[in-house]
This record gives structure tokens, C-alpha cells and sequence, in this order.
């Protein structure tokens, strides 16, 4: 009964329904797609990283993030497999190079180098050919979503990496770089001759365990052994790249300043936006204290219309967000809806909503029946 009062209360003046929940949509909008951004941008500075495969990063010391690791001697990899509890260990680099586009013109790009026939590292999301074509002395792999920076359309495509010629022998889709500098895959061989490199040095070994292997142990042990680098268990080293860039660089600051005023934004947008809802409909309730009706009764009712416009609202909000979300991701800085932040907002905007019509409860209080009758 009082949430059918409550819709009815709600429906019967459908103008001032109409702007309280355009003022939600526009807040569930803002704060979704604010918070989006920041969670794409997280994701995509750890991206070389959650999808490497590797149980274990061995890196050079003080290396904070994977796109800034320095030269490491490939000797530290066989010490690496001589501990206990090591299964594989495979050189990697990661290194900034020129790229020279056919028609003239230079961008800046990251090489990732791999081992060819091993399953850590290398490209993922492959849309035009096999990691096998990166056997090609200038064989590269490229993403989608940069070839028009890269002014490359098609498999066969040359460029220059560096003064070399490079060759693109496939596509994937969806790799993006925080940097904006596109990670460009070849094999460890190649990266090494695009960047000059001498044939003994990686950027990072990339390390997977035995089965039962205790990752902690053989960590402590592999730093133990060899004092030049440390080494990171995934998660932790894709957390220190995250931080990286999200806490100790201005862009990664602003991103989080947005978001934060996204959410501020929107909380107060909805908190006025219910807040006035309610004071508009003081006579209503206060038709219905002179009926008789106790204050309980009237809270109910205020926090059922809240509630209400919160399900509404947050409903034609998230869709809309979903739709931001989809035609977005061709970007290279697209957002993501993942459903935790979905569902976080929903609750956000529930409580919102209700505290925004309880903070207005006091002027139903102060309501006399009886002016009503005036």
C-alpha cells in the first residue's frame, strides 16, 4: 500500500517525475562513465603484464612499472632456473623504438620482444595472423586500433623501426598502451636488432612455476641468489605498474580527480534533485497528516518515492552507460563497465537517493495539518 501510494504520489505531477529522474540518469551517467575511464586506464597499464602468463616477473631492482624496465643480463635467467620450484624461465623486453610510416612521418612505439614457441609472453587477442609469421627477420604484430597511427592497413605493410625494416605480418585487436607509444610484438631477436641490443640482454625474465611450487619461497630465494633484481608475483607487479602511472604521474592524478569529482558531482545532483522533489510535495503530506495519518507512515512513503526514482533512474542511467561503453570500444581510451562497478553504482545510487529524501524528513516534521484547511 505505501509504495503504491508512493507511485501514484510520484506519477501524478509528471513533469517534476521527469526532471527527478533526468537529474538521476544524468548522475548515473556521469559517475559511470567518469568511473569507467579510470578503471580502462588501470586495466590498460597492466595489460603486458595479466596477460604474460607468468607466475613471476624477474626484474631489474627499482623497476616500478613494465613499460620503464632497464637492461637485465640474460645470465640471471639460468640462475633463475637453477632454484627449486622453477619450471620455465623466458627472456622478455619491452623497449621504446621510432617507427618511420610509409607516407613519412615518425611515432613513438614498444617493442615486445618474446621467446618464439614458448607460452609466456607474446601477443593475445590475434586477429590477422599467427605468432609463427614473427619468424621473419622484420616480422611485426601490430593492433587495430593504432594501424591508422601507424599508417599501416594491411598485412605486407613495410615500415622502419629504428632505420630497419619492419614488416607486418599480423593484426591483433583491443591492445591498448597507456603511453600511447602502441606496443609493437616481434620476437626476442628481432627486438633486439630494432633497438640494438646486444644478444645477451632482456628486460625482464619471465618466470612459471612447477606444480606445488610455493610462489613466496621461491621468490625470497631467487632475490636471495641473485641481489641485482627483484622479483614480483604477477598480481603484485601489475598493482606496482597500475600504481605507477595511476599515483606518481600527472595524467594517472588527473584521471583519478575526475573520477573523484564524477562521484561528487553526481551525489550532489541527486541529493538536490530528491531533496526538492520532496519540499515540493509538502502539501501532499501534509494533506495526509490531517487525515490522520502518523509520521511513520509518511517516512515510508517518502522513502518508497525515493527508492523508486532511484530503480528508475539507475535502470535508464546504466543503459545508457552500457551504450557509451559499447560504442567506445574502438578507442584507444575506451572505458569499461565491469559488473562489480555496475552493481556499485546501483547501490550508490540507492543510497544516494534514500539519503537525499531523509535529509528533507525534518521539513515533513515541521508540517501543520492545519494549514492545509486554510
Amino acid at each position: 500500500m505505501t509504495t503504491k501510494l508512493a507511485w501514484r504520489n510520484l506519477a501524478h505531477d509528471r513533469v517534476r517525475l521527469v526532471v527527478t529522474l533526468v537529474g538521476i540518469v544524468f548522475s548515473v551517467v556521469l559517475m559511470g562513465m567518469q568511473s569507467g575511464l579510470l578503471v580502462g586506464f588501470t586495466r590498460t597499464t597492466t595489460g603486458l603484464v595479466d596477460n604474460a602468463r607468468a607466475d613471476l616477473w624477474m626484474v631489474p631492482k627499482g623497476t616500478l612499472d613494465v613499460d620503464l624496465g632497464g637492461p637485465l643480463d640474460e645470465r640471471r635467467r639460468y640462475q633463475a632456473l637453477a632454484v627449486a620450484g622453477v619450471a620455465k624461465a623466458e627472456p622478455y623486453l619491452v623497449n621504446f623504438a621510432r617507427w618511420k610510416k610509409p607516407d613519412g612521418g615518425t611515432e613513438s612505439i614498444q617493442l615486445v620482444g618474446h621467446q618464439l614457441g614458448d607460452v609466456l609472453g607474446g601477443p593475445w587477442n590475434l586477429e590477422v595472423g599467427s605468432i609463427d609469421d614473427l619468424r621473419r627477420p622484420d616480422g611485426v604484430i601490430v593492433d587495430r586500433l593504432y594501424a591508422g597511427k601507424l599508417g599501416v592497413s594491411a598485412v605486407g605493410d613495410t615500415v622502419e623501426i629504428n632505420g630497419r625494416r619492419a614488416r607486418v605480418v599480423g593484426f591483433t585487436r583491443g591492445i591498448r598502451t597507456f603511453t600511447q607509444s602502441p606496443y609493437v610484438f616481434t620476437s626476442l631477436p628481432n627486438a633486439r636488432e630494432f633497438v640494438g641490443l646486444p644478444g645477451t640482454t632482456v628486460g625482464y625474465v619471465l618466470l612459471a612455476l612447477a606444480p606445488g611450487a610455493d610462489a613466496a619461497a621461491v621468490e625470497s630465494e631467487i632475490e636471495a641468489r641473485i641481489p641485482e633484481v627483484e622479483v614480483y608475483q604477477s598480481a603484485a607487479f601489475a598493482e606496482s605498474s597500475s600504481s605507477y602511472w595511476l599515483f606518481t604521474t600527472g595524467a594517472g592524478f588527473s584521471l583519478i580527480i575526475s573520477a573523484l569529482l564524477g562521484l561528487v558531482v553526481g551525489i550532489v545532483i541527486v541529493a538536490q534533485t530528491l531533496y526538492a522533489s520532496t519540499i515540493d510535495r509538502l502539501p501532499e503530506y501534509a494533506t495526509l497528516k490531517a487525515m490522520g495519518a502518523p509520521n511513520s507512515y509518511l517516512y515510508r512513503i517518502i522513502v518508497a518515492q525515493a527508492g523508486i526514482g532511484a530503480v528508475i533512474g539507475y535502470a535508464a542511467g546504466i543503459v545508457i552507460v552500457i551504450g557509451l561503453v559499447f560504442a567506445s570500444r574502438e578507442a584507444s581510451a575506451a572505458p569499461v563497465l565491469p559488473v562489480s562497478l555496475a552493481l556499485g553504482l546501483g547501490a550508490l545510487t540507492l543510497v544516494m537517493c534514500i539519503g537525499a529524501a531523509v535529509l528533507s524528513i525534518r521539513k515533513v516534521m515541521a508540517i501543520d495539518p492545519v494549514g492545509v484547511f486554510r
